[in-house]
């Protein structure tokens, strides 16, 4: 159990998305990660830690971490570093 200062990291958002196999747009993401991890849930990546969900999304999607598919975008497993 993560306690509440300690940062879940984008990866296990990504996993959340390639197992669920939904497409998702950012609002419906937001939600997601939301009922998952909880809504005052923080994030980190490799190069960023404190994130909200929202900030996670827009860090993503700017590293290109999401592929479209006709329905909105999911992510790609290989674009998953496991470190």
């Amino acid at each position: 159990m993560r306690t509440s200062n300690e940062d879940t990291h984008g990866h296990e958002v990504m996993r959340m998305m390639v197992e669920s196999g939904e497409a998702y747009d950012e609002r419906s993401l937001e939600a997601a990660i939301h009922a998952r991890f909880g809504e005052s849930a923080r994030f980190c990546t490799c190069s960023a830690s404190g994130m909200t969900a929202r900030q996670l999304i827009e860090f993503l999607a700017a590293r290109g971490k999401f592929v479209p598919v006709s329905e909105g975008f999911s992510t790609d497993p290989t674009n998953i570093c496991d470190h």
